[in-house]
């Protein structure tokens, strides 16, 4: 799959292979990971999966900004965003 993009369907299939789950019993558990991390960012905490990498919250400051059509000026607000850092041993994974 190099280049390719995997989708939620996919990553549950792959899951399904690996751990002789059904594939509805994959789908349930890719579905209960992506929900577990997401409700943990909303209450503000980190998530660190070892060997994998840390989900956490980034705090973006608000600031003045430019339009590009109109080169005017206008004020973009605060906001939070999710963020990963991955482990070593993901970056080891991807460099070879």
């Amino acid at each position: 799959m190099k280049g390719e993009q995997m989708n939620k369907r996919e990553l549950a299939d792959a899951v399904a292979e690996s751990t002789g789950l059904s594939r509805s019993q994959a789908e349930g558990a890719v579905e209960a990971v992506a929900e577990a991390i997401s409700k943990a960012l909303a209450a503000g905490d980190k998530v660190t999966v070892p060997g994998f990498g840390t989900f956490d919250v980034r705090e973006r400051a608000a600031r003045t900004g430019r339009n590009p059509q109109t080169g005017e000026s206008m004020d973009i607000a605060a906001s939070r965003s999710a963020g990963f850092k991955p482990a070593t041993a993901l970056k080891q994974a991807l460099n070879g």
